[in-house]
């Protein structure tokens, strides 16, 4: 029965709401209303006419339209790829600005380098030819023997001047033991360690030299003996300043003579100085000045002199080494060189290559 009475009710809704929309009209209206409702008819039949002829148009311009906003779109994608590509060869020529303006660094650089190669090659071109001509004036047997023979005379000619000096300057082995000692290491160290010679000692012009007095100057040494040592030390000094430009030897430790009084120079000394002496040295060292030390005891100072005396031996070992010998020792002043005059003085000294 319930669903009897449902759609009962439904209908009479619906009924309800058709009365409600039907409009009652007067007959003297009806013209009116019949002519209004003609007009109304007429006019949608031309609205629809008119929507289908302008649907196609609108479908046509929404079509283009879309096809307008398709290129726009294609066109924006474009224009942004245009403006990254932009970028690119901007930084692109900024590269090749960079590149070309080391490019012509490395060209002026390159040019340099080949003008110096030019140079270079013609100076080494030069250098060449000049050593063709001296190989052709020593090839075979005359450019040789004229060589050699020049050589010779050279030699016997140092021997000559040599054996002079020998003459001013003799030096003698005097026979039988000595009592003197000399210093086994340079005070440089931390102690003095002396020891006494075992043959006979050498004598320049009769004066005998040793070092004891280096070790052991006092209040009572003999004044005579250290004057006697003074004026050995000026003639060895006076026979190396000699021999040195005989040899054709520059020698590391120039001499400044005086006799007894002589100076050897030292432009590097090997010195321990003192917090006071600090200053002075620095000094030296930065004007490249050389410092000299005296071949004669001055004072209770022995230091000084024993370092020049070493520095004395080492210009005669100098000298010793260019002859093809070693010193026989830091302390054998004399005997090194009467080593010397004799090495040179011998017949083998003159051929000696």
């Amino acid at each position: 029965m319930e669903r009897e009475t449902e759609p009962s009710l439904s209908e009479n809704s619906r009924r309800r709401s058709d009365r409600e929309d039907v409009k009652i009209i007067e007959w003297e209206e009806f013209d009116h209303e019949l002519t209004r409702l003609w007009s109304l008819s007429s006019a949608l039949k031309l609205a629809t006419e008119k929507k289908q002829t302008l649907q196609p148009k609108l479908e046509s311009l929404i079509q283009v339209s879309t096809e307008s906003l398709r290129r726009t779109n294609e066109l924006e994608e474009m224009r942004q790829r245009l403006e990254a590509r932009k970028l690119s060869v901007d930084k692109t020529s900024v590269s090749c600005k960079v590149t070309e303006q080391d490019v012509k660094k490395k060209e002026e650089i390159l040019s340099t380098e080949v003008r110096s190669l030019l140079v270079g090659g013609t100076t080494l071109s030069i250098a060449k030819s000049k050593l063709q001509e001296s190989n052709c004036q020593l090839e075979g047997e005359s450019g040789y023997a004229h060589l050699k023979i020049v050589t010779n005379k050279l030699r016997k000619r140092q021997q000559y001047m040599i054996s002079q000096v020998s003459f001013i300057y003799p030096l003698k082995i005097e026979a039988g033991p000595s009592q003197d000692q000399e210093l086994e290491s340079f005070p440089g160290g931390s102690r003095l360690v002396t020891k006494p010679l075992s043959q006979g000692s050498v004598r320049i012009l009769g004066l005998p030299f040793s070092m004891a007095p280096f070790t052991k100057m006092s209040f009572f040494t003999d004044k005579k003996e250290v004057q006697k040592l003074a004026t050995a030390l000026g003639y060895v000094a006076h026979a190396v300043s000699l021999i040195a430009p005989y040899l054709r030897v520059p020698i590391r430790y120039p001499l400044r003579l005086g006799g007894s009084k002589t100076y050897i120079r030292d432009y590097a000394p090997y010195i321990e100085p003192s917090s006071s002496d600090m200053s002075l040295i620095s000094t030296l060292s930065q004007n490249s000045k050389f410092v000299e030390f005296p071949l004669f005891l001055d004072g209770q100072d022995t230091t000084r002199a024993a370092y020049a005396v070493f520095l004395l031996n080492k210009n005669i070992e100098q000298l010793l080494n260019f002859v093809g010998e070693d010193s026989l020792g830091p302390r054998q002043v004399l005997a090194n060189l009467k080593e010397l005059i004799r090495i040179i003085q011998s017949p083998d000294y003159i051929n000696y290559l």
